[in-house]
């Protein structure tokens, strides 16, 4: 995977969830136009704002984008992984989680040395 188009925002406490946004949709308007933006990025907007919320450290997030698939791996310092909550619909939230979850074709989470990953992957629907 190493000759694929990948992009890195390593600095954290310098960027948020526009700034992540904003890297996510420049990256798929060069490299993976058949992705679906809408929830590309939503589901960006929620693991940056998750490891922002529940982490008390770093984040990273990683795109990779290869011939038919698009990977979207967000790294923080928490070892804990998400956990889905009850929606509150009187503000207290517990949306993000299940969102993830439908809008990305396969989500896994993994323990790392120093905290966790989470990796959501969607697949090209008609290959080249």
């Amino acid at each position: 995977m190493n000759a694929e188009p990948h992009v890195v925002i390593e600095e954290s406490p310098l960027r948020d969830t526009a700034g992540a946004r904003l890297a996510t949709a420049e990256f798929l308007l060069q490299h993976c136009p058949w992705a679906d933006p809408d929830a590309v990025l939503l589901v960006v907007s929620e693991l940056v704002a998750n490891a922002v919320r529940h982490t008390a450290g770093w984040w990273r997030l990683h795109l990779t984008a290869g011939q038919d698939t698009l990977v979207v791996e967000m790294d923080d310092s928490s070892p804990q992984p998400p956990v889905p909550r009850e929606p509150d619909f009187a503000g207290g939230g517990g949306f993000g989680w299940h969102m993830v979850l439908r809008l990305a074709g396969r989500v896994e989470v993994s323990e790392l040395p120093y905290g966790k990953r989470v990796q959501a992957t969607w697949m090209r629907s008609t290959p080249c």
